[in-house]
Formats: structure tokens, sequence, C-alpha cells
């Protein structure tokens, strides 16, 4: 079970079924991301990626906020049934596009495609640390960020991502989100 912290559907709570193996952000946790992200960001003009969505905990927070694009990305058809089902109840189905695939695979096959203000992935905890810096590879080598965009990893907090794009990381207890700027274009003049 989770809930939404803000926006039109605050304080709902949704329950995923019982034999779902999921971890969702905290309440904690996702307050604080969200009040970072908020003075940041109009939610109702940004759109957003949401990489390992899990049952919709983050996807479902954007969209209550007012975010009108939010495409999340989830490998669980379970998880995807769940997640546009629950859009459908909430009234966010046209804010909401799911898509069934790996995370790794999906970043390959939509390269420059769509950017985002925002993307954001919660991998599997137990997912190996090379495999978080494929991620952030991925994604910043193939402009899903745009210019003023971020792309947020919650990790462990025992774990620690370093990388020249890396500007902040902030620890919640055991889960950590650590922030990335996109790659700067190079701007030399001839």
């Amino acid at each position: 079970m989770f809930r939404i912290i803000s926006g039109k559907w605050k304080a709902k709570k949704i329950a995923a079924p019982k034999n779902f193996d999921v971890r969702p952000t905290t309440d904690f946790a996702k307050e604080a991301l969200f009040s970072i992200l908020e003075n940041k960001y109009d939610m109702q003009s940004i759109s957003v990626l949401d990489l390992f969505a899990g049952i919709g905990s983050i996807t479902f927070e954007f969209a209550s906020r007012g975010c009108q694009s939010v495409t999340s990305v989830e490998m669980n058809p379970k998880h995807t049934a769940f997640i546009n089902s629950t859009a459908s109840e909430l009234d966010m189905a046209l804010q909401i596009n799911v898509q069934r695939g790996d995370v790794f695979d999906w970043l390959k096959k939509f390269r420059n495609k769509k950017s985002f203000e925002i993307v954001f992935s919660d991998a599997p905890f137990e997912m190996e640390e090379k495999k978080y810096y494929e991620l952030i590879s991925l994604v910043l080598n193939n402009k899903y960020l745009k210019e003023n965009g971020v792309l947020i990893v919650e990790h462990q907090s025992r774990m620690k991502l370093e990388h020249p794009n890396l500007t902040d990381t902030r620890k919640y207890g055991n889960v950590s989100f650590s922030f990335f700027e996109p790659n700067k274009e190079d701007n030399q003049e001839l």
C-alpha cells in the first residue's frame, strides 16, 4: 500500500494486490523529493519518464500534482496492468502512458525520440552497481533529458554513485536520491 502525498488525489491510499513484490518509495522520502522538484519545476508544464515504475507510486504522485505527461516503463505485466487500471479509476489515463518492457531495452530502442524534464529511476535495490552506471549513461547520452532536466536515481544509501554529471545526493534513511544534470552541449566557437 502507498499513499499519494499531494495534489488532486492527496491522501489517497492505493492498495496493490498482496502477491506483488514491490518496494514503493517511502512517504518520507517521496515528500522530500517532491519538495525539491516543486521548487524547481511547474508540475503542470513538464514531462516525466518513470523507469522501473513498479506499481506507480512515483507516476501517480506526478499525475496527482498536475503533470500531463508521465511515461512509465515497467517490465512486470501485472504491475503495468495495475498502473493502467488505477490510472483509469483516478481519471489519470490521459496523463499516464504505460510502456511494458525491460528498462534497458526500452532506453536503447527509443533513443533520441523524446526528451523529458525529469527522468526518475527506482531500479531494484539488488541491481548490480555497474547496471546503475549503464542506466545513467543510456539516459544522459541519448538526449532523454531536456536542457533544464534532471535524472534522479533512487538507490541504497550505502551505494555511492560517482559521475561527472552528479550534482547532489540526498539521503533519507537507507534510501538516497542522486541527481544528475544533462550532458552539456559543446558550444565552442570556431
